[in-house]
């Protein structure tokens, strides 16, 4: 294959050739946009990118509000060769300007009311333009000029496989997020794989209610759904009332669990709203067996899960065709390779948990500027997810547990230790330990736990409005409880078994 053809988007490119006047993106009043229009528009963000200086390989740190002015940007910086830089929304100014000091970008796009703040920040070697909700703004100004003159479009940017396509940030076990490398043939194989593994068509409607700032938003649904020809219609943001009046147009939907849990929730949610959809697929966080059931019982649908992650994309699936087993996230895709091994390094027995490690086309190749997680986070050439996991003698997989504490909160990755550091930081507080414990609606929840120095006044409500200055919405916890003293091990080691059982029942009862 030449260098361009590598590009990830030439992919889409010859899509848009095929399918010319059909329906790519489809906007809630019905207003949509043919694939020679959207594969124009593209055209003109990647005009737009080379006009201000965005060179191949420069990063484009993007945190902006979900749009097809938003996606036509993304796929601007793939034709254009630059390097996507996503972030979730909610980060606040101090969580972004850590993440614009690590990536060095070369251009950020922000909301207009950040963006004041950002080029105090980004300095004056980097370009600040602006794009809101609506698509609008002054990084649309240059589009606009460049995409009435055909003289501006230039080819697709030449690149090889393993060419820098995106840096996905997800969170570290050490309180800082590190930035996965993603290639373009990393999104590549794994777009093909889902494409195969659930026999995505050109017919195809995918309901896209998800945010584009996360992996299972901005690749798994759209990677996948375009890349077969089908259309995807496309919703701001989840919400109940939205997502009802626009599942009957739909044939794919995908969500994380909340999103079923809130669907499940409204009366209104009936066999035959969901009459049209053929496949229903969950990600990002575990699926509770009840929403299974409940599902199941009130649609006569099973939901597809799987399982995947930020560095490696899509791994496992339950089958189109078969048995959906509650609690079984399937079996590896195409191109996969899976083993689950003890703390030597050696292979588990089948139905016995251990550390899930994987490699396969649509791994990451690493970490940005972090070389040093080259000998932790990979064991001869296998990637080690830090789950845990079983698998059957006949190769399905179920995870049992997150060796690293990780917390999945309404489809959202939150690692304790980021937040324990900002709680340690604040006044009166001794020390803390931050669990991820059951909920109905999110999976799981947030919940801190502290030990206050002796006469000192701090409350729940104090520790929230202070971490409210320094997280993202997400991270926040649920509950801050106090105690005396964090139950310990022999070796002086915080037993967070021990308090995820304590209060296992925290939110049992709504």
């Amino acid at each position: 294959m030449t260098g361009a053809s590598q590009n990830f988007y030439a992919r889409f490119a010859e899509v848009a050739r095929r399918r010319g006047a059909a329906d790519c993106w489809i906007e809630p009043d019905g207003r949509a946009l043919s694939w020679t229009e959207v594969d124009a528009a593209v055209a003109a963000h990647a005009a737009a990118l080379r006009a201000i200086g965005v060179q191949p390989g420069d990063r484009v740190l993007v945190q902006v509000e979900k749009s097809v002015a938003s996606l036509a940007l993304y796929l601007g910086c793939l034709r254009a060769g630059a390097v996507f830089v996503p972030l979730n929304t909610a980060y606040t100014e101090s969580e972004l300007r850590y993440f614009i000091a690590d990536a060095g970008p070369r251009l950020v796009v922000c909301d207009p009311l950040r963006a004041r703040a950002v080029r105090g920040m980004a300095g004056a070697d980097v370009t600040v333009r602006t794009l809101d909700r609506s698509g609008s703004g002054d990084w649309m100004e240059g589009v606009s000029a460049l995409a009435v003159d055909a003289g501006h479009v230039q080819p697709i940017e030449p690149r090889a496989g393993g060419d820098l396509a995106a840096i996905v940030y997800t969170s570290g076990t050490t309180g800082r997020s590190k930035g996965a490398m993603v290639s373009h043939a990393n999104l590549a194989a794994n777009a093909a794989a889902l494409i195969a593994a659930w026999q995505l068509r050109d017919d195809d409607v995918l309901l896209h209610a998800l945010p584009t700032y996360h992996v299972h938003g901005l690749f798994v649904s759209l990677h996948s759904t375009l890349l077969a020809g089908g259309a995807v219609l496309l919703l701001p943001k989840f919400d109940v009332d939205a997502v009802l009046a626009q599942l009957p147009r739909a044939t794919v939907f995908m969500g994380v669990p909340t999103y079923y849990t809130r669907l499940l929730a409204d009366a209104r949610f009936t066999r035959e709203q969901a009459g049209s959809v053929r496949l229903f697929i969950c990600g990002s966080a575990p699926l509770l067996p009840a929403t299974f059931a409940r599902f199941e019982q009130r649609t006569g649908q099973r939901i597809l899960e799987r399982y995947g992650m930020s560095e490696a994309g899509i791994i496992t699936s339950n089958p189109l065709h078969g048995e959906r087993l509650p609690g079984s996230v399937g079996y590896p895709l195409q191109g996969f390779e899976l083993r689950i091994v003890d703390d030597q390094g050696r292979a588990c027995a089948p139905d016995a948990p251990g550390m899930l490690e994987i490699r396969g086309p649509s791994v990451l190749g690493g970490y940005w500027r972090r070389p040093e997680l080259q000998s932790t986070e990979f064991r001869d050439g296998w990637f080690v997810t830090g789950d845990l996991a079983t698998r059957t003698a006949e190769g399905r997989v179920a995870i049992v547990g997150r060796a690293r504490d990780l917390v999945i909160s309404g489809g959202f990755n939150v690692y304790p230790r980021e937040i324990e550091l900002e709680i340690d930081a604040l006044s009166g507080v001794g020390e803390s330990a931050v669990i991820g414990v059951p909920h109905p609606d999110f999976g799981e929840a947030v919940v801190a736990v502290i030990v206050r120095h002796r006469g000192v006044a701090l409350d729940e409500a104090g520790v929230l409005q202070a971490l409210g200055q320094r997280l993202a919405r997400f991270k926040l916890p649920k509950r801050v409880l106090f105690v005396d003293e964090l139950p310990r091990n022999a070796m002086a080691k915080v037993q967070k078994a021990v308090l995820r059982e304590t209060y296992a029942g925290l939110f049992r009862d709504g």
